[in-house]
């Protein structure tokens, strides 16, 4: 095995991972120095060493060998890495200073997932991570900080995302009159402009887009150019973005990409973040209707607890079934004993759509026909009996459209703002950055 799997939040385009341009090592940077080392960068309090630096340029350039991306020359690399360093070592403070604390048994819980997705024991994984170069400590490292920054960007930026239902609204009656939204497949790159940056600094970071732009023109490497001179986080691996809808990007982007065909370049564009240049790999049409098979269901809940046990629980429900086999109401029954807020209702929760409930509440409901009453069955929340009263399909067209346009519109200002909060970190962070050799 030269590789193993990692679970979505962990991959470096993940929501979760957007800052980690590989799954790598970054010790603690207060561990100690060996004679051969020496200090590539002061972030605020802590260093960056070149034996560090050595690690993430070992697995950066293994993965790119792995997507068949031209190699750029090692100091480009580097210098493109080690910006990427100091702004994940930023933010890290960032969240720590700020209170976000990481409990030790999560960090163990995500290795044993990713041991166990992969098939392998612990001992298996250590020997799969050695292989490429890391180990079970440094992968623990890496989990941890991936969710210190998590963490702070779930505060600081996605729970203060608002989406009224007026932009909904406009959101869906734009799409009205552009018709069937799109998806595009495309990749970024991104020259940053510091904030309050000088005409001079900011003519000459257009100067540095403008080359690239250039470059691309002439034939070079698209995801080359991205490893070497972009400052998106996920430069490394291209700047790809996969399929996104033009609802959930930036409009700057979705603007530039619409009149591109498959394999066009995007001219320069301006934001308040810096120059971008974009890509278009491929694009799609989406359908946005939508019909599911809606069930009507009952149920009645027994929680289990110090006092109830499993066995407790279940029997109870064979005991309640017995009954309701034998001619007494369901909803009466549900009424007396459920321990759910919907006991009142007789147990009634409603028409429920597919991926509404738990999935072994769903599983044992999809298997019923309407009027029959299940056995007892556990759930996270306890153990049930469930009753089908009817089904039916329903359009749900309407209800969806709302649910995606106020996705996307969270998206695309989550987007906008997590841009904005990287930058301000990394431009307040005291950073000194030192001769690699």
């Amino acid at each position: 095995m030269n590789s193993f799997k990692r679970p979505e939040w962990y991959r470096p385009q993940s929501v979760l991972a957007l800052l980690l341009i590989a799954a790598s090592t970054l010790l603690p940077v207060h561990a100690a120095i060996t004679p051969l080392d020496h200090i590539v960068a002061v972030v605020n309090d802590e260093i960056i060493t070149r034996q560090e630096l050595n690690r993430r340029y070992a697995e950066v350039t293994r993965n790119l060998a792995r997507q068949n991306t031209p190699m750029p020359p090692r100091d480009v690399i580097e210098k493109q890495l080690l910006e990427r360093m100091v702004t994940e070592l930023a933010l890290q403070q960032h969240a720590r200073t700020t209170g976000v604390r990481i409990d030790p048994t999560l960090v163990e819980r995500a290795v044993q997932r990713i041991a166990a997705q992969n098939k392998l024991d612990m001992a298996g994984l250590a020997a799969a991570l050695e292989r490429e170069g890391q180990t079970l400590d440094s992968m623990r490292a890496t989990i941890r900080n991936e969710m210190l920054i998590a963490r702070a960007r779930e505060r600081d930026v996605d729970n203060r995302i608002t989406v009224s239902d007026a932009e909904i609204e406009g959101y869906l009656q734009t799409q009205v009159q552009q018709g069937v939204e799109t998806e595009y497949n495309f990749s970024h790159i991104l020259v940053t402009v510091p904030e309050n940056a000088s005409s001079e600094q900011v003519q000459a970071r257009r100067a540095r887009a403008e080359d690239v732009l250039a470059q691309l023109a002439s034939g070079v490497d698209f995801a080359q150019l991205s490893a070497s001179h972009s400052d998106a986080p996920n430069a490394l691996e291209g700047g790809t973005f996969g399929w996104r809808a033009s609802g959930k990007m930036p409009t700057l982007y979705a603007e530039a990409l619409k009149p591109l065909q498959p394999g066009q370049v995007s001219p320069l564009l301006r934001s308040g973040n810096g120059f971008h240049i974009l890509k278009l790999h491929d694009k799609r049409g989406l359908d946005a209707t939508l019909s599911v098979t809606q069930t009507h269901v009952r149920h009645i809940l027994i929680k289990t607890n110090e006092i109830t046990s499993e066995a407790d629980a279940r029997a109870r429900l064979l005991q309640l079934k017995e009954r309701i086999d034998n001619g007494v109401k369901f909803d009466g029954l549900a009424r007396l004993h459920s321990e759910d807020g919907s006991a009142a209702k007789g147990g009634d929760l409603g028409w429920i759509n597919p991926g509404d409930t738990v999935p072994d509440f769903e599983k044992a409901m999809d298997a019923l026909q309407p009027g029959q009453v299940s056995a007892p069955i556990q759930s996270p929340f306890g153990w049930h009996l469930i009753q089908v009263l009817e089904r039916r399909d329903q359009d749900v067209t309407q209800e969806r459209q709302k649910f995606v346009a106020r996705q996307a519109l969270r998206e695309r200002k989550a987007a906008e703002a997590f841009e904005d909060w990287v930058r301000q970190i990394r431009d307040s962070a005291y950073v000194e950055l030192r001769p690699l050799d």
